[in-house]
């Protein structure tokens, strides 16, 4: 199974590099990206366009895989995600209040930069915020709670920031809203590629307190996890991985949510030491899946990620809620 998804992968790595308005040779792409390319219009198609959008979805789609199987399994329940808690909300509510608030401290500011702060400054909010109330919230169920009236409170705050704002801070902020791949450059993405490479490789180390909190609290605490301390630990792995995507791509709907899902249908298992490596490739496999068809219409435009990934996603959450009473385990 990890070579079939490691091929897949690669597959629509490629078909990524190689889909598109402009029409290129595979032969040209490898020449490409070997050096050995002499068509600047070519050089400038592959590596300011395609192969940043193509490492910016891989990269994404891994990072909120692994957010969504942390909070699914930190909160027992199948229907948790990266925008359930209200970290999502809380970044598009930073971005809606550098757009509309300081539009003109920013003016002269590069607008992708600008973006990325105030996306991180809305999630880093929440997330200590999370952090807090898992210290006194001891239930899951209040805590999932709670995270959804923030996320309320967040898109309540962003309708009112459009209502006061102008035309073209409107506009640039639904457009942000509606998610993308191709907001990230070649320069950008070493930051991207090591904060998720780092983060992906720290959630490896909680595969066996995963495992034991499947089994309850009370069964991990007699074996050694302090409940409490490890959700902290949990939650800021995933907090950071969503804000990291969400400050680059925007806010991603339904793939952390479903992908977890996906890897337990097809390995039939919830061991996390199985479904967190596989999670990784099916979340960059159908975020990658996703741009293709958002780059489909070629000369027509181009789709918003967000009107995509509700492809994949409704489905399974379809599926979840049709067979809940058979899920035991998540």
């Amino acid at each position: 199974m990890p070579i079939l998804l490691a091929i897949l992968l690669l597959v629509l790595f490629f078909l990524n590099l190689f889909v598109g308005s402009a029409e290129i040779p595979a032969a040209e792409i490898y020449k490409v990206l070997t050096g050995q390319s002499d068509n600047d219009v070519f050089k400038i198609i592959i590596l300011d366009n395609r192969l940043p959008q193509a490492v910016t979805a891989l990269l994404a789609g891994a990072a909120l895989a692994v957010s969504g199987l942390i909070m699914q399994t930190v909160f027992a329940n199948p229907l948790a995600g990266p925008s359930v808690l209200g970290i999502s909300s809380a970044a598009s509510l930073g971005v809606a209040v550098v757009t509309f608030l300081f539009s003109t401290v920013f003016m002269d500011f590069n607008s992708t930069v600008s973006v990325i702060i105030g996306s991180l400054m809305g999630s880093a909010a929440v997330l200590a915020l999370l952090v807090a109330l898992s210290e006194i919230l001891k239930n899951n169920l209040t805590l999932l709670i709670a995270g959804i009236m923030i996320s309320y409170l967040s898109g309540a705050a962003v309708t009112v920031l459009n209502f006061f704002g102008t035309e073209q801070s409107v506009k640039n902020f639904t457009v942000w809203n509606m998610g993308s791949f191709a907001g990230v450059t070649l320069n950008e993405i070493p930051v991207f590629a090591i904060v998720v490479t780092v983060f992906c490789a720290a959630a490896f180390l909680t595969v066996k307190p995963l495992n034991l909190l499947l089994l309850g609290e009370n069964y991990a605490q007699n074996l050694g996890v302090n409940p409490a301390r490890t959700k902290t630990i949990l939650l800021l792995l995933a907090g950071v991985l969503v804000s990291a995507v969400t400050a680059h791509c925007g806010p991603v709907a339904f793939i952390g949510l479903a992908v977890p899902h996906v890897a337990r249908m097809v390995l039939k298992t919830s061991n996390h030491k199985r479904i967190l490596p596989a999670s990784i490739y099916i979340g960059a496999c159908i975020a990658l899946m996703c741009n293709i068809l958002c780059i489909l219409p070629g000369d027509f435009g181009v789709l918003p990620l967000n009107a995509v990934t509700p492809v994949f996603g409704v489905p399974v959450v379809l599926w979840i809620l049709s067979h809940r009473k058979r899920m035991k385990n998540i």
